[in-house]
């Protein structure tokens, strides 16, 4: 990776956003210029490294889906961050106060795990010690402060005045994409008026690789296990309150907050013992319709963001910038315009039918789950204890959860 510009600060595709969807699609790039032995300039505008008030690498945890390890490791990725990674073997689903409960078993389906749980910070550092090692341009700290639509390039200008230009721009800048609100593109939103609450806790027991997802009265609680720091078990926790709700968790002494989430979640992983920072985030579906512009494509939370029921987003951000790493091969491969219509088109075509599906399912779940009606309780809780007495209505809705999208992937599921 080199700090400096190329000659004429002109670049094939300049990505705008250097969190995980970015950095990776930025070594996913690199590595495809290799394997087919064709130049690609490539820039990363970022506005922080990692460690340093990065807002896309900070203390929260992500759940990494099996069907993404897969193609994170097609990419070479996953291998240099499988250290980082805390396998999740099982998954247990319940409905607190009712009846409905089920679990998912990697044994089951003769997989290792289900996915894996990373540590944003952690990932961040490793991404960017990966890029040093690739022909990437970085321009880091800096940001875009205007970009203007060519016929040939798209045209941007740095907050240091540096101009640069690129065939094909990909906004992968969060939720307030910059690139999205010059460009006026809409966005569409839904505000599920709960507030995430996630923090770290210490758990009196180990967690052995479970993780958790309980429907409470006010929103999902979910428990997902992490590397243990000095002999003790740690768990991540996301926790879907009511913004009243949530604001009175964070300001709660520790007992206080350990005594609540107790009770809303129960005793089956253990006493929670220690409870880290908390940080709050609101819960709103936002997504873009077309995520596409004029030489222009538009991926990650910067396309859409999703409540965090179901661990989904990064994954279906994954899905994203691997299906762009495909179109793009093909135009290199056939000598065609990396930034052209028939790119940004041929791409919203390929992720038109998982991005509806997988924003549709994630807010039937979390209205259907979110909602004390009595029939839907009833139906719900119906449906998990189905998934119990019949395993073989599990696949289906593991696939779903381990995100099996590619052939190869899919392949692998038994």
């Amino acid at each position: 990776m080199t700090t400096s510009s190329t000659p004429n600060n002109a670049f094939d595709i300049a990505i705008v956003g250097g969190a995980m969807a970015g950095a990776t699609l930025a070594l996913g790039l690199a590595n495809l210029a290799q394997v087919q032995q064709r130049p690609l300039r490539i820039a990363l505008i970022e506005a922080n490294r990692p460690g340093d008030g990065h807002p896309g690498f900070d203390a929260r945890s992500i759940a990494i889906a099996q069907g993404s390890i897969f193609e994170l490791e097609r990419l070479g990725i996953w291998p240099k961050l499988s250290h980082l990674g805390t396998a999740i073997e099982n998954i247990h689903v319940s409905d607190r106060g009712h009846f409905g409960m089920t679990t998912l078993n990697a044994s089951d389906f003769h997989l290792p795990y289900l996915g894996q749980v990373v540590e944003l910070e952690r990932v961040g550092a490793k991404l960017f010690s990966l890029l040093e090692q690739q022909d990437v341009s970085l321009f880091c700290p800096a940001k875009v402060a205007s970009i203007v639509a060519g016929v040939d390039a798209q045209q941007l200008t740095l907050d240091d005045g540096t101009a640069i230009s690129a065939k094909l721009v990909v906004a992968a800048d969060g939720l307030n994409s910059k690139i999205r609100q010059d460009f006026k593109q809409p966005l569409e939103q839904v505000d599920f008026e709960q507030v995430a609450v996630v923090a770290n806790v210490l758990t009196d027991k180990p967690h052995q690789e479970w993780a958790y997802e309980r429907f409470t009265d006010s929103g999902p609680l979910a428990i997902l296990p992490m590397a243990n720091v000095d002999g003790q078990s740690r768990v991540s926790l996301v926790w879907a309150l009511a913004p009243e709700h949530a604001e009175l968790m964070l300001g709660a002494e520790k007992s206080a907050f350990l005594d609540a989430l107790q009770d809303a979640f129960g005793y089956r992983a253990g006493r929670f013992i220690d409870v880290g920072e908390r940080y709050a985030y609101p819960l709103k579906l936002s997504y873009m319709a077309r995520p596409i512009y004029q030489r222009t494509v538009f991926i990650g939370n910067a396309a859409q963001t999703l409540h965090p029921i179901a661990g989904q987003g990064f994954n279906l951000g994954l899905r994203d910038l691997v299906c762009l790493l495909e179109v793009i091969g093909e135009a290199l491969e056939q000598g065609e315009d990396v930034g052209g219509a028939k790119l940004t088109h041929e791409y919203l075509s390929r992720r038109q039918q998982d991005r509806d599906a997988t924003i549709a399912n994630v807010e039937f779940l979390v209205r259907g789950f979110s909602n004390q009606y009595w029939p839907l309780v009833a139906g719900r809780n119906l449906g998990l204890r189905l998934l119990s007495w019949c395993p073989p209505l599990k696949t289906p809705i593991a696939r779903k959860a381990m995100g099996w999208k590619s052939p190869q992937s899919a392949s692998q599921f038994r």
